[in-house]
């Protein structure tokens, strides 16, 4: 039975938000930079938190909130990962996971992957803690698909890197890494005697025709040498409860984890707790199944949309995730080509520079919003290519 796409909230109410989409830029601006979408929350979650504020529930979070419980469970369900409940802590966010577990797991200065272009604070979370930053890009080849390049991070790990970044699916290009370079990575690092930071936040928006790989769960040595940080906030709109889990399943690890300073879970917000078992409850499954629909939807019509009205541009269809990574430079206008954008066509869109040198002429488009919303930003940004052409063009 096919599923019915996720109906986004009307633009007019949407401009009654308060968060950063919404209040960065004027009104004559379509915001599709940041990482917040446009639906309606799952309905279990309006329940929750309506809930909870009706009792007044708006204390301390409990270490038994039940969200280790509920994303067990999720996780089973959805990725056919079994993952003890005992075996997760939560705090504030994944950026604040990462940054604690990697503070433990390297020596001061030492260096650390990353898998450019990636998320911007992934450059801000390993100078925090304590890491230098090591380049390993993305391979791409003539199939339009990126991919770990495997021989390089090995080149770094023997060279002396002591861990990795791994985004896993990828943002910005929504790429979902396969279950034989996420094994290979693992025995890479565990050779190296490295460890693996994988941050799969975007996980539960993966297609549903494509295989998601938990990297806990690629192999043994995976779970030997890695962690996992992820949330409900990407797939459910959450950002701003502010509650992660990070995980790990090797004895060893896990004691690192659990030896984290009991302040690192005192930074879990009890909204984000409550939402987020509402969220990973079985009731909102239908709800995310119907967003994926939505999001399948609109990056197939945003392939349509550039063809028609940006032939320039290039644009592979994301795996995961709602954001998409498009090439425009040969469209000639310059390493930032978003800062034209917005001047010129009121859409805001993430600067593909942020995401590393590998960002030149690139942005970064969010697509979880309506499929009009998405096709009049194409079309204003088309609008400015037809500018430059003379009348005798």
């Amino acid at each position: 039975m096919s599923v019915v796409p996720l109906e986004a909230v009307p633009l007019e109410l949407l401009r009654e938000r308060s968060s950063v989409k919404w209040r960065r830029y004027p009104d004559d601006v379509l915001p599709m930079f940041v990482a917040e979408t446009d639906y309606p929350l799952a309905p279990a979650i309006t329940a929750a938190l309506t809930r909870a504020v009706e009792l007044g529930d708006t204390g301390y979070t409990s270490p038994a909130s039940g969200i280790r419980e509920a994303y067990s469970a999720f996780a089973a369900r959805r990725f056919g990962w079994e993952v003890r409940p005992g075996a997760i802590r939560t705090t504030g966010d994944v950026i604040m996971g990462v940054v604690e577990i990697l503070r433990r797991s390297i020596q001061p200065g030492d260096r650390v992957v990353v898998t450019p272009p990636v998320y911007p604070p992934f450059y801000d979370a390993i100078p925090e803690a304590g890491g230098v930053i090591e380049r390993v890009p993305l391979l791409y080849d003539a199939t339009g698909r990126y991919s770990l390049d495997l021989a390089g991070i090995e080149t770094a790990l023997l060279a002396g890197a002591r861990a990795i970044l791994l985004c896993n699916p990828h943002n910005p290009t929504g790429t979902v890494h396969s279950l034989q370079s996420l094994a290979r990575l693992a025995e890479i690092a565990e050779k190296a005697g490295a460890v693996v930071v994988s941050d799969e936040i975007h996980a539960p928006l993966t297609q549903p025709d494509i295989m998601f790989t938990p990297f806990l769960s690629a192999s043994d040595a995976a779970g030997r040498v890695g962690f996992a940080v992820t949330s409900a906030s990407k797939a459910f709109n959450l950002a701003g409860l502010k509650c992660a889990l990070m995980i790990a399943t090797d004895a060893d690890r896990l004691r690192l984890v659990r030896d984290l300073p009991a302040e690192v879970e005192w930074r879990t917000g009890l909204f984000g707790a409550l939402a987020g078992v509402a969220a990973f409850a079985p009731e909102s499954d239908g709800w995310l199944d119907s967003l994926l629909a939505a999001l399948d939807r609109n990056r197939l019509l945003l392939a349509d949309l550039l063809a028609e009205h940006l032939p320039g541009a290039r644009y592979d269809v994301p795996e995961a995730g709602y954001l998409a990574w498009v090439d425009l430079t040969e469209l000639g206008w310059g390493d930032n080509p978003g800062a034209k954008i917005l001047r010129d066509a009121r859409v805001a869109l993430h600067s593909g520079k942020a995401f590393g040198g590998e960002g030149r002429g690139r942005v970064r488009m969010n697509i979880g919003c309506s499929p009009e919303v998405l096709t009049e930003a194409v079309q204003r940004i088309g609008a400015l290519t037809s500018r430059r052409r003379t009348p005798s063009q």
